[in-house]
């Protein structure tokens, strides 16, 4: 075969007929990625957060999106707790009535807190790493037979997490300091390459997107505390924060056939802020 062949290159980016589930897909970055794959699309797309109401909203408007085929396209509501295992059961198996297998797993249900390192509580410390962690390694493990029952070597079933660039660097400190939140990402990250490796064979990729600065409810206080969105935009390498558009672009690129040879990778999406920040440091030092 010539190197200048690639096959059927206008599906490379195409998730066409894939069954897809969401956790904290309600809002934010994991509404934005749900809405990518829906138009990318999807089959059918579950959307999962605590509340009832929050899913049926994100529904609402997802299946109202502009050139969704409502025959063969739809957001599915299905409201669970991502932090207890419990929860992911219920949500497996609500899943299961809709569907006999997954084909794109979205492990974005997170959660942060912050609060100065000598009043930190320990409540606070171990309801974030819960969801952050332990909730992703059992949700993936719990979603395993589905995401296997359709995956194959030249198709892979996919799993992407939603770590965040606080676990490749140093995250929030101070008097709103995320201690649990940066460590936990950077726990989920690893973890994810160890998936990565271990379900690999089985015809699953694991793969991590870091996000940086995004106006979302999640991040929108943290924004203000760091000095404003504004000038936080000014200090990153691109001039500006991270756009629906971004992860978008990620999400379809990990799940599209475009990145089916891709597994254990951390991606980050942050205009190189993470970079910028180490350099700042690195020349304070010389002073």
């Amino acid at each position: 075969m010539s190197d200048a062949h690639i096959t059927d290159f206008p599906s490379l980016f195409s998730v066409k007929g894939k069954v897809v589930v969401v956790t904290g897909g309600s809002r934010g970055l994991g509404l934005t990625a749900a809405s990518a794959l829906l138009q990318a699309g999807a089959s059918k797309v579950f959307i999962s957060s605590r509340k009832s109401a929050a899913c049926e909203s994100a529904c609402r408007t997802l299946n109202s999106l502009p050139g969704i085929n409502s025959a063969t396209q739809k957001a599915i509501s299905v409201p669970s707790d991502s932090a207890t295992l419990e929860g992911i059961k219920h949500l497996v198996s609500e899943v299961s009535k809709h569907t006999s297998h997954v084909d794109i797993l979205l492990a974005n249900a997170g959660a942060t807190w912050g609060e100065k390192f000598d009043t930190h509580p320990d409540s606070a410390f171990a309801k974030v790493m819960d969801l952050n962690v332990r909730g992703v390694f059992n949700l993936i493990r719990e979603f395993a037979p589905l995401l296997e029952k359709k995956a194959s070597v030249e198709d892979p079933s996919r799993v992407v997490i939603t770590a965040s660039v606080a676990g490749l660097g140093i995250g929030t400190l101070g008097k709103q300091a995320t201690y649990g939140y940066s460590a936990s990402k950077a726990a989920v990250i690893h973890l994810g390459r160890n998936l990565a490796v271990e379900l690999g064979p089985r015809h699953i990729t694991v793969n991590s997107i870091c996000p940086g600065f995004f106006p979302t409810k999640m991040s929108n206080g943290l924004l203000e505390i760091s000095g404003g969105a504004e000038n936080i935009a000014k200090e990153n390498p691109m001039q500006r924060l991270g756009r629906p558009d971004d992860i978008a672009g990620v999400i379809v690129y990990l799940t599209s056939r475009a990145g089916s040879h891709v597994n254990g990778a951390t991606i980050e999406i942050d205009g190189g802020a993470l970079w910028a920040r180490g350099q700042l440091h690195r020349d304070d030092a010389k002073l």
